[in-house]
């Protein structure tokens, strides 16, 4: 059973829609308590750090989120929820989850000045390139497409949990894991086929 957390600022509907195409059970809440006996969780989330901050503290997400990652069980966090398990956002000068070290910046302050006319966000469909054999990739051509749309990149401390790559202007960590914990920049339920089977392949990890 796959848990999503609802916590106001997610890509609900979508990643709903892909579980019920892939036959997974799953249920949704806006109550912690409700998914404590859940296998694994989906972190999804569309906005702004702080805003989704502020949501996950005053719903008891935070700590939920924390305690479950600590648990051991496999834990996906997507597009702004593969932001905010790190320990900071420059978008709102927002203090994360602290699940993985490092921090989320904005474009503009990493990009090359030869780069600097590239349109922010990032948005639309971009290859990645996997740089770790890791069971969710399992029948997924490396370097296939998956759609992104985001404004700030994940910049972990260390560089090794990154676990596949996108390029625009800069690389772009597309791809987290870190132990039991995974994310993914992009979204792989609007991501076709292959967003799909990661997915599938979360389920099963």
């Amino acid at each position: 059973m796959i848990g999503i957390v609802d916590y106001n600022a997610g890509n609900i509907k979508s990643v709903e829609r892909s579980l019920v195409a892939l036959g997974i059970e799953y249920k949704i809440s806006k109550n912690p308590s409700d998914l404590s006996d859940v296998d694994r969780v989906i972190f999804p989330g569309v906005g702004e750090a702080a805003f989704a901050m502020d949501q996950l503290q005053k719903s008891g997400f935070d700590s939920f989120l924390k305690d479950f990652a600590a648990s051991g069980k496999p834990l996906l966090g997507i597009c702004l929820g593969s932001q905010v398990i790190f320990d900071y956002s420059e978008e709102g000068d927002t203090q994360c989850l602290g699940l993985v070290k490092g921090s989320v910046k904005h474009f503009s302050s990493v990009l090359p000045e030869t780069e600097k006319n590239l349109k922010i966000p990032h948005m639309g469909w971009s290859s990645v390139d996997f740089v770790k054999n890791l069971p969710i990739f399992d029948g997924i051509p490396n370097h296939s497409d998956f759609y992104f749309v985001h404004s700030y990149l994940i910049q972990p401390e260390n560089p090794d949990v990154v676990a596949g790559y996108a390029d625009y202007g800069v690389k772009v960590p597309a791809v987290i894991h870190s132990g039991n914990i995974y994310a993914m920049q992009f979204h792989p339920e609007k991501s076709a086929q292959y967003g799909l089977a990661l997915l599938r392949g979360f389920s099963k990890c």
